[in-house]
Formats: structure tokens, sequence, C-alpha cells
């Protein structure tokens, strides 16, 4: 199984309102820039990158999280980050049920994410990760 088979797996397992919310954020971190890969790491986590990585997210008992791995790098104007705000890296979204998901916002983020990647990173990233499949593939679609 791809990892995009995975976390729609993943999502369809979540059948309360992590599973919508969850959809929803990944939809939008696609829907930022069509070079984004989807990868499963360390033991079941959905990550996002592009020229490096972006964010992980993962769905606690009562949350849905999603950190950056730069976000302490970014400007954050709209003021997305309510967690991991004393870190020297990361920085994270902590989202509750009943919580709104600012599409627009969070796409901008992604988008700044990926700036910083491909400012700071790329060079030194490894070939793989700046090889990218097919958007079908990234999107779990079969072709």
């Amino acid at each position: 199984m791809n990892p995009s088979e995975r976390i729609d797996q993943m999502i369809a397992e979540l059948t309360d309102w992590r599973g919508k919310i969850f959809a929803g954020v990944r939809k939008s971190i696609l829907d930022a820039d069509g070079e984004i890969i989807e990868e499963w790491k360390w033991m079941g986590s959905p990550v996002w990158s592009c020229d490096g990585m972006i964010a992980v997210a993962n769905a606690h008992k009562g949350k849905v999280k999603v950190t950056f791995a730069h976000g302490a790098q970014l400007a954050d104007p709209d003021g997305l980050f309510n967690a991991g705000l004393e870190g020297n890296a990361r920085r994270a979204i902590d989202i509750f049920e009943g919580d709104k998901v600012n599409a627009r916002a969070l796409k901008d983020l992604v988008r700044a994410a990926i700036d910083y990647n491909r400012k700071n990173l790329k060079k030194n990233a490894p070939a793989a990760t700046r090889t990218r499949g097919s958007a079908k593939a990234r999107a779990g679609e079969k072709a």
C-alpha cells in the first residue's frame, strides 16, 4: 500500500469529527502546490513534503495536530499556529471538535513552508526527496 492509500485508510477509520477535519486539512495541503508528495513515516504518521518536509499530522483523542517542521521560521499572519510556540523549529496547529479550518490561510502557510524549503533545504535534500511522482500518484488515485 502506498502512502496516499495508507492516509486514505487512516481517514476512513476516523469515523468521528476528526476524519472530516483530517480530510479537509489534507485537501488544503495538497491543493497548495502540485509538487507536494505524501509520505508515511514514524510508525503511522502522514507527512507532506516538497523539497523537504512541510508538515506531519496526527489524530489524537481530542484533536487533530498539524506540525510544521520549520514553523518557527514561517510568518503566520492569520495566527494559525496555536501549539509548540516555544520551540526553536516546529510550530503546530491543534484543531479541536467544532473548530473551523481556514483553508486559504492553511494553503498560504504551506506555500510559505515550501518557499522556506526551496530557499534553505533544497540544495541539501537527497535526490529521492526532489523526485516527485504524478499528481495522481501523490493523491493516491488510480491511473
